[in-house]
């Protein structure tokens, strides 16, 4: 960090330690922050040092310092010295990294059509727009849609060494999915262990880049390779798309369950298409019904990370290739996508409540 000329007030650190930011959700203190505040003549410098992509966020980080350092009766001149950096995080059970990769993201849902898949590119491209190092991994190999979305569809990895593949770039993403390697209309006919034999391929004979994070867009459902792919990925957090519709809810409470099942953590919960404002008259209405991520959040004690709008918009940009947080990235939809992935990834930075350095082995039984 920059070095400023005045004196250390460890005092002042402990106000800020204090601070909870909105991606967060616990005190900096909490969150394992470096903080170090040094007072000068001209004021107050607060150093901070985080675990999530905030390279577009200090300006707000700042005004939050500023109201909570007022809060607490202090009105002298604050300015800033931000930085951060993303830690690898444990996995479950006693799985071994990927190589290039230090987060691992499941993104989830318990039953098709509820938008998971346009949800997870929407959020990697989030985390690039913060500054992070992203990848996606499509892990539905029986409907491989990610390229299409990304506009990589038709073109194809190399492998320079005839070992390992090269993923394609696609926005600032690093990308890798089974649609890439075969014919856009040849069906995957495969049974549960080649699916996962695929996937481990895909995963560990990637090239991977230094990512912080690497969002992998499950096959929808809570079977048999669901629960294999749970097991045998190292993964450091999981995500559950549902929209406010019971019928999503009943199956994304399952989603759910079988992360927790093999132990792994849950960082929270994306409604999608809670609202629909109609292009015409701007009348709001609940296509879906209300209410029902935040229902579920609550009653599974995981955080409402986000609430994304049933819109023509974010369909028509995937379908053309050009995600929405890409086509229109200062828009209202693409900044409650950045919200809820820096709410996604700021919980995964700070550690569980009394958790150990390795999950037990994991058992699992018929209930």
């Amino acid at each position: 960090m920059t070095q400023v000329e005045g004196q250390d007030d460890a005092a002042l650190a402990d106000v800020v330690g204090g601070m909870a930011l909105p991606w967060l959700g616990v005190p900096l203190v909490r969150a394992g922050a470096g903080i170090r505040c040094v007072r000068s003549a001209s004021g107050i410098t607060v150093h901070l040092a985080l675990g999530l992509p905030l390279a577009r966020r200090k300006a707000e980080v700042l005004e939050h310092l500023g109201r909570h350092l007022r809060a607490a009766g202090i009105e002298d001149a604050v300015s800033l010295e931000l930085e951060w950096a993303v830690k690898a995080q444990r996995v479950q059970g006693r799985l071994g990294p990927i190589p290039g990769v230090s987060n691992v993201i499941a993104v989830s849902s318990g039953k098709g059509g509820v938008g998971k898949s346009t949800t997870t590119v929407n959020l990697a491209l989030a985390l690039a727009h913060e500054g992070a190092r992203v990848g996606v991994l499509d892990a539905d190999i029986y409907g491989p849609n990610i390229p299409h979305m990304l506009g990589v569809a038709g073109q194809h990895p190399d492998s320079p060494d005839g070992k390992s593949i090269t993923p394609l770039d696609a926005h600032g993403l690093q990308t890798m999915s089974i649609g890439l390697l075969v014919d856009a209309e040849q069906p995957m006919a495969w049974r549960g262990p080649m699916v996962t034999q695929a996937l481990n391929q895909l995963l560990n004979q990637t090239a991977w880049d230094a990512l912080d994070y690497l969002l992998v867009d499950m096959p929808p459902g809570t079977g048999d390779i669901q629960l294999t792919l749970s097991q045998r990925v190292p993964v450091s957090g999981a995500v559950v798309v549902t929209t406010p519709q019971d019928i999503a809810l009943l199956d994304a409470r399952k989603g759910l369950q079988m992360f927790r099942k093999v132990n792994v953590r849950v960082l929270g919960i994306v409604e999608n298409m809670g609202t629909h404002i109609c292009s015409n008259c701007g009348h709001e209405e609940h296509v879906f019904g209300s209410g029902g991520g935040e229902r579920i959040a609550q009653q599974y004690d995981v955080p409402l990370l986000g609430t994304l709008p049933l819109d023509i918009r974010i369909r028509e940009e995937a379908d053309g290739g050009r995600p929405t947080v890409v086509a229109d990235p200062e828009g209202a939809i693409a900044r409650a996508y950045r919200e809820a992935a820096l709410a996604m990834v700021g919980r995964l930075s700070v550690a569980e409540e009394g958790a150990g350095t390795a999950f037990p082995e994991i058992v699992l039984e018929d209930s």
